[in-house]
């Protein structure tokens, strides 16, 4: 897959690249609009056209060569991105882009940019919570800004119907904005405009434009929007490897972390029975074998697989009274308990047809179980993905080469987990041979 993103200035190039990069591609800045991306080790580019204070016709003629070559690259996504303060010719750009790609394009604007401080409510840019407007940029010498509303700024420059979806409908997830989305679509609107105050949201956004498939939907924005579309795109119509989160922790915060990550990704966990493993009977390897079984099935059915004893429904385990029945020490049935998750977790990578992409364990206990039972010697550290949050990969053994996120169960708040997956589903991309 192949990303194109078409900037007004060379600056926003470069901070949209690098939202690229981190979610996975390898990025480049083409200097000069009339200059085909050459063959490299990258699979997204983004070219300066260098016309945010152009005139029309000159921003115009910049952005269809832009876009040619682009295609001729072979590009699979385009993106157009706008200055994060909304000046320059916005709706100019968007037209040209809209209009090259023909009746079935749709441009979804996202002027936000949380981390900077710029986030859109009611349709009105704000930046450190102040209408742009009332803003240094009001004050711009070549091109004022006199108003807020971006979906009004985009109209006076379109001839495309706008329209704008709010943040009541953001906030309802990525499904109720897949559903607006349809609807504003069929509305004969080519230009939607959508409010976002976090970064979560404007994932949100960028899943629900991937599953439209009728239409090309372009992102047009300061760079967040097009670095998690561009993501979900390419995860959507690519090969996935799998994910497998492998978690044995019960704490509380554990249960809210998985929580979390299932109303994010839809993913259906496979629960395994921590009393039936906290023993040295055949319930064991029942158990096992039985998780094994409905672990396979699952992985057909999502990229991410979740192996774990925390289920919601799962009655507290009385560790004590189980090692007093079968006469042996707490630490034995605890050390049965995460053998059993690792073994679990090994059978399912050495027996599925897919390829694994990476492996995340919680609880130093079970990751020490999932070395053991893999017979890794070891695992090379590369960094850190949160804080106490190490990613590397297996040394050796039958995960050779897998790269691996732990964490303890008490580190992280309830979306570390989702964070930690969410970075080994980015480091698939860059892994990806470019076509």
């Amino acid at each position: 897959m192949k990303v194109g993103v078409i900037a007004d200035d060379l600056t926003g190039a470069n901070a949209t690249g690098v939202k690229l990069i981190k979610q996975g591609f390898e990025a480049a800045t083409m200097v000069y609009y009339d200059q085909e991306p050459a063959s490299g080790s990258y699979n997204a580019v983004c070219i300066d056209t260098d016309s945010r204070y152009a005139r029309k016709d000159v921003s115009e003629m910049r952005i269809k060569k832009s876009l040619n070559n682009l295609q001729r690259w072979g590009v699979d996504v385009i993106c157009k991105r706008i200055d994060s303060t909304v000046r320059g010719n916005i709706g100019t750009e968007i037209d040209m882009v809209l209009n090259e790609l023909g009746e079935r394009s749709i441009a979804v604007v996202v002027a936000s940019f949380p981390d900077s401080s710029r986030i859109t409510s009611g349709g009105y840019l704000l930046v450190d919570g102040v209408p742009v407007q009332a803003t240094d940029v009001a004050k711009d010498p070549v091109m004022p800004l006199t108003e807020s509303y971006v979906p009004s700024i985009i109209s006076k420059q379109s001839e495309h119907l706008v329209s704008h979806i709010g943040l009541e409908t953001v906030l309802q997830g990525k499904k109720t904005i897949l559903q607006e989305l349809k609807r504003k679509i069929n509305e004969g609107n080519r230009i939607l405009v959508m409010d976002a105050v976090t970064d979560e949201e404007i994932e949100d956004i960028a899943h629900a434009m991937a599953l439209i498939e009728d239409y090309q939907l372009v992102p047009v924005d300061p760079g967040p929007l097009t670095a998690y579309y561009a993501k979900a795109y390419t995860s959507l119509h690519t090969q996935s490897k799998k994910i497998l989160v492998t978690v044995g922790s019960v704490t509380s915060l554990s249960g809210e972390q998985l929580t979390y990550l299932i109303d994010k990704t839809d993913a259906k966990p496979v629960y395994v029975d921590a009393e039936k493993l906290a023993s040295l009977s055949d319930s064991w390897e029942t158990e096992v074998q039985r998780a094994v079984t409905a672990a396979l099935e699952a992985i057909h059915h999502q990229d991410i697989l979740i192996i774990t004893t925390n289920s919601p429904e799962a009655k507290r385990l009385e560790l004590k009274r189980l090692a007093e029945e079968q006469g042996v020490s707490q630490d034995q049935l605890a050390k049965r308990i995460a053998d059993g998750l690792g073994k679990i977790t090994r059978i399912v990578i050495q027996s599925t047809n897919y390829e694994i992409g990476g492996c995340f364990s919680s609880g130093g206990d079970v990751t020490a179980s999932l070395c053991s039972v893999g017979r890794a010697e070891g695992i090379k550290l590369k960094n850190e993905v949160l804080p106490l949050v190490a990613y590397g990969e297996f040394i050796g053994g039958y995960f050779d080469g897998i790269p691996l996120a732990t964490k303890g169960g008490m580190v992280g708040d309830k979306k570390a987990i989702h964070t930690i997956v969410k970075h080994l589903l980015a480091n698939q991309t860059s892994t990806k041979q470019v076509q």
